[in-house]
């Protein structure tokens, strides 16, 4: 089991954004999350983000997302071990989320800015305001990629002037932000957001990593990471290396059905997905299946 887990901040570490198993008629298999849930703890991660965008929430029924939180936090043991993801289109229903999340028993949560529109910094801050009065420690995401809202290195420290955030999901792919954000923010916790930059944000001061890749190789993505936080890079570099064909495809367009494929071909139950994903295409499938398979080959589990 993990060491550095801290309970005071348990936004830190290796949080896993969970991908969550469906059946063959896509229900949700509860009983196999639970069980994922605790075999990523057991294999060197300190907990879990279920309801992120890996966790296909944006397909679920408000009764699933709820059951899947109550079941990540039953199976951690821990509730501080378990940080939901409560985006929605609204600052109300982002709240009544974190108010569900802080009733389970969670110890913090991932928060998307607006992503209904392209909202401006003061309603951004006027957001993550509203869902802070819920209680619990969030997380900024920031992935202006998907929610054409960039929360900027001056935004995020102004968030945290504001009291609403502790700690930033960096996802732009600019690792250049890192120094700038430890700059404006110094105790704005950095959280490394794309597995293919973890080096490049460990380096700058990443304290935390919501990851994707732990899903199918937690023990190799847990030393990789715990080398590059303590600066060993004759340990890393090598290691991320050899990852970083597989790292690079939670970045990508398919990164759901991929982690799931790899899981697979590592022997774990990935699955399928809900449309409206659709299964890889030939070619894509043939990529992420070498790429899984040559980090196996080289003994990364």
């Amino acid at each position: 089991m993990s060491a550095t887990h801290e309970p005071t901040r348990p936004w830190r570490g290796i949080m896993v954004a969970t991908t969550l198993p469906l059946r063959a008629d896509l229900s949700v298999d509860y009983d196999a999350y639970g069980e994922h849930v605790q075999w990523l703890i057991a294999n060197g991660c300190d907990g879990v983000v279920p309801n992120g965008s890996l966790g296909e929430y944006q397909t679920l029924t408000a009764e699933e997302r709820a059951k899947v939180v109550t079941t990540a936090v039953e199976a951690a043991g821990d509730g501080s071990r378990v940080m939901p993801g409560v985006a929605a289109y609204g600052s109300a229903e982002s709240r009544r989320w974190a108010e569900q999340a802080a009733e389970a028993g969670a110890g913090s949560v991932l928060l998307l800015p607006p992503n209904a529109y392209r909202a401006d910094h003061a309603a951004v801050r006027a957001h993550y305001a509203e869902v802070a009065q819920a209680g619990l420690p969030i997380v900024a995401y920031n992935n202006p990629i998907d929610t054409k809202v960039d929360l900027v290195p001056e935004l995020l420290a102004q968030l945290h002037t504001d009291g609403s955030i502790v700690a930033v999901k960096e996802f732009s792919g600019d690792v250049r932000r890192a120094y700038q954000i430890a700059e404006l923010a110094p105790d704005l916790d950095l959280l490394i957001g794309a597995d293919d930059v973890l080096l490049e944000l460990a380096v700058g001061g990443a304290v935390g990593w919501i990851a994707g890749y732990p899903n199918a190789l937690p023990q190799a993505s847990a030393k990789l990471f715990r080398a590059a936080v303590a600066g060993d890079l004759e340990t890393a570099v090598p290691l991320y290396r050899s990852l970083h064909s597989l790292l690079r495809w939670d970045s990508k367009t398919e990164f759901v059905q991929a982690i799931k494929l790899s899981m697979d071909i590592a022997g774990r139950p990935g699955g399928p997905v809900r449309p409206p994903r659709f299964p890889l295409s030939p070619e894509i499938e043939a990529a992420v299946r070498a790429a899984t398979e040559k980090a196996l080959a080289d003994g990364l589990v």
